[in-house]
């Protein structure tokens, strides 16, 4: 194993405890509830499936030495989300024009072996912690600054706590694959930290595409963690009334009076912000929390240090799996 590799139970790595909350949670996914539309699957979901890739990383094992395998990324064709979380291929496009994706994927998958360590793609504040096996298991949210916000999903145990400032490459979590979707696919799902990327509060598209600027400070491809010289850190500031207004936009009476209640401005902002991607049917409008537009630019490496991996691979580059 390399240095960066720890021991994980399976319980943890899946997210299985307290086992009756994960079940309630379950049923979520699988049922939906008043504000969350059901999940939605088909055959096309069994591309999800590479059992050759799956069975050595959930044993701690790399399947290309030294190498994060891009097993998912932004889908640029999205479905409508009021239909459900769908994890069927029908309408899918990735950065490249081809199709490492599906259709409601807002993030890039970076799969790795079960108990790597995962840390700070860039320097941040610690925005919020929470573990929902609906959606995506564990998580751990970052503010940046400048608008920019990241999460690392599906991971086995959390390092660090709300609040805390880290440093670009600094430890942040132990990665497993937690989560219903994990569960479901055992032991052919391949492992992985389902990386999202928010700039002004909307999922965008780390890679570069469409005349975009990339925000991985790598160019094209992103790098891991090895140069962590960065300029002081500064927290996102957001405006009150945008965040006020996203709030009483919110259609579920439980989650607008948890997220009044929040202080301070950050928190409740940062949790807005939460809500309004991993649940936006919840939400009749999106308002800029940040009250003005940031541009991007390269700011990010992969949550992974050098001393562990040198860089990345594509699943569909790697053949018949």
């Amino acid at each position: 194993m390399s240095r960066g590799v720890a021991k994980v139970r399976l319980g943890d790595a899946l997210g299985l405890h307290p086992v009756r909350e994960r079940a309630r949670q379950a049923l979520v996914a699988l049922r939906g509830q008043e504000d969350v539309p059901p999940s939605l699957f088909g055959l096309s979901s069994l591309s999800q499936l590479r059992p050759r890739m799956a069975l050595p990383m959930w044993r701690g094992r790399p399947f290309v030495e030294r190498q994060v395998i891009l097993t998912n990324l932004f889908n640029h064709r999205q479905t409508p989300i009021h239909l459900g979380w769908s994890v069927k291929k029908t309408q899918v496009r990735d950065f490249r024009g081809r199709d490492l994706t599906y259709d409601s994927h807002n993030g890039t998958d970076l799969a790795i072996p079960v108990g790597t360590t995962v840390v700070a793609p860039a320097p941040a504040v610690v925005a919020h912690v929470t573990s929902e096996f609906n959606r995506g298991g564990l998580k751990i949210f970052l503010d940046h600054g400048g608008g920019l916000m990241t999460t690392c999903a599906h991971l086995a145990r959390s390092l660090v706590e709300v609040g805390q400032q880290l440093r670009r490459g600094e430890p942040m979590a132990i990665s497993g694959y937690s989560g219903l979707d994990a569960l479901v696919t055992f032991p052919f799902g391949v492992p992985h930290t389902h990386f999202n990327t928010w700039l002004d509060a909307e999922p965008v598209d780390p890679f570069a595409h469409d005349g975009h600027v990339s925000l991985w400070r790598g160019g094209d491809l992103p790098r891991p963690v090895e140069d962590a010289d960065d300029p002081p850190f500064a927290a996102s500031e957001y405006d009150a009334d945008a965040v006020a207004a996203a709030i009483v936009g919110c259609r579920t009476p439980a989650v607008r009076a948890r997220l009044e209640s929040l202080e301070p401005l950050a928190v409740r902002a940062a949790q807005t912000i939460v809500e309004m991607n991993y649940y936006p049917t919840r939400f009749e409008c999106r308002p800029n929390p940040y009250g003005e537009s940031h541009d991007r630019a390269p700011r990010l490496d992969l949550p992974f240090l050098a001393r562990d991996f040198d860089g990345v691979v594509f699943a569909d580059d790697l053949g018949t799996l």
